[in-house]
């Protein structure tokens, strides 16, 4: 199996985590924080909603839990997985939380593709390769995943207006 082809689980997990927020009320997105072994450390869906929390995103949410768990040591030697490229405000909590590696299924590109002009994801044009250049470590990134875009594509077919 190559490295490439070793993400491909977690980034199904990623959209499967994204289709519980959904059903669960919320914007359909998931992340998973795995460890340097491979073992999953954290799961995070959506809670924006169900939560009536701006910032209750997925990889956000995900961070906030995982810098009261492990150092920012330990989170340097960690992968997030997301099912959808980190936004903005994701990716600054993800540097700012010290995770080495980012991989994520679906481009936020593609992601505004189907969001439109809906008022509930005004999606920046900000992909997070250019949020983490601007900062002073480097940050891998991954992504997207055309071997799992259809999957992550699923998640969202009719939630957006």
């Amino acid at each position: 199996m190559s490295e490439r082809e070793s993400h491909i689980p977690y980034l199904k997990r990623s959209i499967e985590l994204s289709r519980m927020a959904r059903k669960s009320g919320n914007t359909p997105f998931g992340a998973l924080l795995a460890g340097q072994g491979g073992e999953i450390l954290l799961e995070q869906g959506n809670i924006e909603i169900t939560e009536s929390n701006c910032t209750g995103h997925a990889e956000t949410t995900l961070m906030e839990a995982a810098s009261k768990r492990f150092s920012k040591e330990e989170l340097w030697a960690c992968t997030l997985y997301t099912s959808t490229e980190p936004c903005a405000m994701c990716a600054g909590s993800i540097y700012w939380g010290n995770v080495g590696r980012v991989v994520f299924a679906m481009s936020e590109k593609r992601l505004a593709e189907l969001t439109g002009e809906d008022e509930q994801n005004p999606t920046l044009d900000l992909p997070c390769r250019e949020v983490f250049a601007r900062g002073t470590k480097a940050i891998e990134v991954i992504g997207p995943f055309p071997e799992v875009e259809d999957e992550a594509v699923a998640a969202h077919e009719g939630y957006w207006s």
